[in-house]
């Protein structure tokens, strides 16, 4: 601590709004100093482990204190608050508790109740019952929520929102969510007690609105209550999070929210094999060898719907080329290409990044003798790998391909066919000892990793991995009949006619009645589809999705998911939040940036006092901040201020570095 009033010494004495004992004069009073951190107090129940979720996803620190531990530390006005020189010290700027009053020791609760009232911390009661002690009358509904939508009040912590908040229901046989539903009972302004809805939700069979969250203000404390169960991962909870961290940390906090979608093209200029739904197999896959190819190739038409989508949505696809695919394409249609010829004429409306030259496998030897297939090995057992020079070759002439013709792709993006080179578990254990090197001497710095084998960003020689999230609109199909066809035969029983698949994993997968040929993609696979794509974007990671080019032809399948996403988002969130459509290299800074911060958060240090926040934080360390609009960061030497951040969701955020030695200070308006 001494190191960090030694820093900020010169900023604070510039501040004519702090006031400091002298010996001799009279004392002033001094503003408490308001640590930024969160103490949350769970007992391992979903709605407490949500909001943990949450704060992981933004970066916002906290302290958690499990009250099923028994070494867990115990609530007491040491714990909660200290002095600083001659300021007080409130350890954590907000509170969250499972419910109104989860300790069997009251002498716990006195302590957090003196803490709020003391120093104005606000807390939140993650799952409580309608009740008077949370300042509502007994509930009027109690049950599941299924399906019912609640609404947001105007004025309140979601600004971002449109007003809706719809909740999830999968399944009609199992419950995925429970609440009360009761009204506020009357202000008492004369006692102090008044209460605020901030999200209600119509009582079933009735003209009232329950309240679902709302703030219960009573003995000098502000407290939310949220009447409703929540887990991470539903919908529902994903909407409102953000706006009840603001709320709890009167908008003030570590953390950056933003969020994220982008869509991967794979494959463009080449082809994709078409799937057979006779044989029920992908020709030079997993076919008998004697079974004809069939090949699936966007057409100029497709590039003008295309463009036609994305600008009619306001949102850019990257489109991930392999050249060798034109060229052979032009060798074997009388030395022309028509679909290079439009992408050529649109080419900037599609950020462009290389997939390889001719998308060839680039891990090691495939050995098809069986299935599925394994890595080839050499007499003496070690696998065969795809060579360094092939790799590399196979980079550089899809980057010459791309100079020719004027396509301005980044050059430190790669993905791989099949993200091959990366480790595929278990055929192929280990990266190709070749791909490392082969990407540094190419100057690759972000190669694209599939998410649901490789979700962690890690090093491949001096580049980082970028994770994608595969969409489940596969890349052998091109019309809503052969989607419909391959998905019953992966997700039914065998007793249904499907593969079996299903039952032989049911740990990762489960088995559904046939669907219908006729509507199976319109009314199952894309509602499924959105579903998850809309988890994702709410999810705060910034990994892109990704699909491949015959999504784009024969019935443009990719455009219809597209399309009913962001229809979905739209209508859930104000123009104040847009999606953030970022490129894969940005994408890909970006995850670095918040590992790092997450990694190192424990070496910062920052507190509100008196309208300004001060942050302690490495010289070389990006820390994310979230404050309201009107926040300034003062000038150096003090002489002035310029606007703090950018805004997104009714607040202004960045992330900041000290500056000349000087530590990060805020302005709040």
């Amino acid at each position: 601590m001494v190191a960090f009033v030694r820093r900020l010494g010169p900023t604070v004495l510039g501040l004519t709004s702090v006031f400091v004992l002298i010996p001799g004069t009279a004392a002033h009073a001094v503003e408490p100093m308001i640590n930024m951190r969160i103490l949350l107090v769970s007992d391992g129940t979903p709605s407490t482990e949500a909001i943990a979720h949450a704060m992981d996803s933004e970066g916002v620190p906290y302290q958690k204190v499990d009250l099923t531990s028994p070494g867990r530390p115990v609530i007491t006005a040491g714990f909660l608050a200290d002095t600083v020189g001659p300021a007080e010290r409130a350890k954590f700027q907000g509170v969250i508790l499972p419910n109104a009053n989860p300790f069997a020791d009251q002498a716990e609760m006195t302590a957090l109740v003196n803490f709020e009232k003391k120093f104005g911390i606000r807390q939140l009661s993650a799952y409580v019952y309608a009740s008077p002690e949370v300042g509502l009358n007994y509930p009027e509904y109690y049950g599941p929520l299924d399906g019912m939508t609640a609404s947001v009040v105007p004025g309140g912590p979601f600004p971002y929102l449109t007003g809706q908040v719809p909740f999830e229901d999968e399944s009609p046989v199992v419950g995925e969510s429970y609440g009360y539903l009761g009204t506020p009972l009357p202000d008492d302004l004369a006692a102090g007690r008044s209460f605020q809805p901030l999200i209600t939700m119509p009582v079933p069979n009735s003209a009232t609105q329950g309240v679902v969250a709302g703030v219960h203000t009573h003995d000098g404390r502000s407290e939310m209550v949220v009447t409703a169960a929540f887990n991470q991962h539903q919908k529902q909870f994903q909407m409102i999070s953000h706006g009840v961290l603001s709320w709890l940390t009167k908008g003030v906090h570590f953390g950056y929210d933003r969020n994220y979608f982008a869509v991967h093209v794979d494959d463009v200029l080449g082809d994709d094999t078409k799937w057979d739904p006779v044989r029920n197999c992908t020709p030079t896959s997993d076919c008998p060898p004697d079974v004809p190819e069939t090949g699936i190739r966007m057409t100029p038409a497709d590039v003008t719907a295309a463009v036609q989508w994305q600008n009619a949505n306001g949102l850019t696809m990257d489109f991930y080329y392999n050249g060798g695919g034109s060229v052979l394409h032009a060798a074997e249609h009388g030395g022309s290409d028509p679909l290079l010829t439009s992408l050529k004429a649109n080419k900037a409306q599609f950020r462009w990044a290389n997939h390889t030259y001719t998308h060839p496998f680039l891990g090691c030897a495939q050995d098809f003798s069986v299935i599925p297939w394994r890595c080839a090995t050499n007499p003496q057992g070690q696998i065969v790998w795809a060579s360094r020079a092939t790799i590399e070759d196979e980079i550089n002439r899809n980057k010459q391909f791309a100079n020719q013709h004027g396509l301005a792709d980044d050059t430190t993006e790669l993905v791989t066919g099949e993200h091959s080179g990366l480790f595929l578990q278990p055929r192929q254990p280990v990266d190709n000892p070749n791909l490392a090197p082969a990407l540094n001497s190419t100057g690759v710095k972000w190669i694209g990793s599939d998410a649901s084998r490789d979700p962690v960003q890690r090093p491949v020689g001096g580049a980082l991995t970028v994770p994608r999230y595969p969409m489940n609109v596969f890349y052998n199909v091109a019309t809503a009949a052969d989607e419909v066809d391959e998905y019953n035969w992966i997700y039914n029983s065998r007793a249904d006619g499907g593969s079996g698949i299903c039952e032989d994993n049911p740990a990762t997968t489960t088995c559904i009645p046939p669907l219908d040929p006729a509507t199976g993609w319109s009314q199952y696979i894309v509602p499924i589809e959105v579903r998850n794509a809309l988890r994702h974007v709410l999810g705060g990671l910034p990994w892109p999705h990704y699909a491949h080019q015959s999504n784009l032809t024969g019935d443009r399948l990719l455009l219809t998911v597209l399309g009913e996403l962001l229809t979905q988002y739209r209508s859930l969130y104000a123009a104040n939040a847009p999606i953030v459509n970022l490129r894969t290299s940005a994408i890909g800074a970006e995850i670095k940036r918040t590992q790092t911060w997450k990694q190192n958060m424990n070496q910062v240090s920052g507190y509100i006092q008196n309208g300004v926040v001060y942050v302690d934080a490495p010289d070389n360390l990006d820390v994310p901040l979230t404050a309201p609009a009107g926040t300034r960061i003062p000038n150096l030497l003090n002489l002035g201020s310029s606007p703090f951040g950018s805004a997104y969701a009714g607040e202004l955020s960045a992330y900041q570095r000290n500056a000349l030695l000087q530590p990060i200070k805020l302005l709040l308006p």
